[in-house]
């Protein structure tokens, strides 16, 4: 039987030396030799891969190696795709043998396969899918996916703590960062001294009553102590750095139970003499208004040319002259 006859190759097991394997020609006589690993055109290959680091961790702004090695293939000039996956979207990174999409400029192709990229940003987190296609190997194709995680420092955290608080009330203070990844852890210090996560556990802190989560950055004071006054900071941290927020004070302070009696005695007092002069004002006429309405105060005109004169015995006025025309 020659070489152009066979129909299929089936891989059998491993019998002679490196690279021999039995296999088995399906043609008109079935025979069973051993032949090498690739013989007379026979695909007994199969491309497989492999990663040094399937989840590689780097700082913002540095450079990483995505690693995707081929291992065995019979194919010389395999076809290459790297594709990106994130926000459940999936685009080219490496096709068609260039950089495509934003990693254009800042990315090269390492070897055959491996994929290298600089000044890494937040937004280069994401899954990656190393893909080969070989054809002229018996199982044609594979891939292996890397997820990168890129890590960012946090920035300098906001935090709000308030100025004066009176004895035995309570307080809040927060500290907040939005820019570190993964998510930053909070603590609080006070007087450049670490708070624990509950004043409860520390025998130090035995005078003060809070709580600290240094998840969200609050610190609770559920009452306040004079012992809690001091200055104030909050420091947030991840695994590629920390930063601080600035010093503020916080004071506590007496409540002036005497003073604040007195403030409102005297405002008592104020108000009682307000209101003595306006009754005072209202008893002397000073809110009296002495305009009045009617004929009664106005004085009885005379028509021109007649005069009256009264009688005693008529109680009533009467005609003197008659009209003059």
């Amino acid at each position: 039987m020659e070489a152009g006859e066979f129909k299929i190759c089936r891989v059998g097991q491993q019998t002679g030396g490196p690279g021999e394997l039995k296999v088995q020609m399906e043609s008109g006589g079935g025979l069973l030799e051993k032949f090498p690993l690739a013989w007379g055109g026979c695909l007994t290959g199969a491309v497989n891969l492999k990663s040094s680091n399937r989840n590689p961790v780097v700082q913002e702004f540095e450079s990483v190696e995505l690693s995707c090695i081929i291992t065995d293939s019979q194919t010389n000039d395999p076809r290459i795709e790297w594709k990106k996956i994130q926000d459940d979207q999936t685009a080219y990174v490496f096709f068609d043998n260039k950089i495509q999409g934003d990693l254009a400029g800042r990315a090269e192709l390492l070897g055959k396969t491996s994929l290298k990229i600089w000044n890494v940003t937040r937004t280069d987190s994401a899954i990656y899918r190393c893909e080969v296609v070989a054809r002229n190997d018996r199982k044609e194709i594979d891939e292996i996916v890397i997820e990168l995680t890129v890590q960012v420092k946090p920035v300098p955290p906001v935090c709000r703590v308030p100025k004066a608080v009176p004895v035995g009330k309570s307080a809040t203070l927060h500290c907040q960062e939005s820019e570190g990844y993964p998510r930053p852890h909070y603590s609080w210090y006070r007087n450049d001294v670490p708070l624990p996560t509950d004043s409860r556990a520390n025998p130090r802190f035995r005078n003060s009553s809070f709580l600290l989560n240094p998840e969200t950055g609050t610190l609770v004071f559920s009452a306040v102590h004079k012992e809690d006054s001091g200055q104030y900071y909050c420091i947030a941290s991840n695994d590629a750095g920390s930063a601080r927020c600035e010093e503020q004070e916080l004071e506590v302070y007496d409540l002036n139970i005497g003073g604040i009696i007195g403030g409102v005695l005297v405002v008592l007092a104020v108000l009682a003499l307000i209101t003595v002069g306006i009754c005072c004002a209202y008893r002397r006429g000073y809110f009296i208004n002495n305009k009045q309405n009617g004929e009664s105060y106005k004085n009885t005109g005379k028509p021109d040319g007649v005069n009256y004169i009264r009688t005693d015995e008529e109680g009533d006025f009467r005609h003197k002259s008659s009209f003059v025309i």
